[in-house]
């Protein structure tokens, strides 16, 4: 095969793998993790989006002489909602590009 054969055939696996790529955004756009902290207190979903998506905290959570044990176990399962979410996106990516770290695909 001659070297433009080589570059059409490079061509046509960079355009799918995009194609793919760009369906897997929009599917990811509507897949969730779930994180909880505090024992299951507070519970974060965040999308595949790396955007968080619903925060559920107890009653029991909401101590008004602790506010800051509550900013802290919001931060902890926000932190780790957004972490599982990065870790799917990447194992998903992962899929598309055959292992490839690609800067900027994503």
């Amino acid at each position: 095969m001659n070297g433009m054969g080589n570059m059409n055939k490079l061509m046509k696996q960079v355009q799918k793998m995009q194609q793919n790529m760009m369906k897997l955004q929009e599917e990811l756009k509507d897949r969730t993790v779930e994180a909880t902290s505090g024992g299951g207190v507070v519970k974060v979903t965040a999308s595949g989006r790396k955007q968080l998506v619903n925060i559920e905290i107890k009653p029991e959570a909401v101590d008004p002489d602790d506010v800051e044990m509550l900013q802290d176990l919001i931060l902890a399962a926000a932190n780790e909602a957004l972490q599982k979410a990065e870790d799917m996106v990447s194992q998903e990516m992962g899929k598309i590009t055959g292992g490839l770290n690609i800067p900027g695909l994503f």
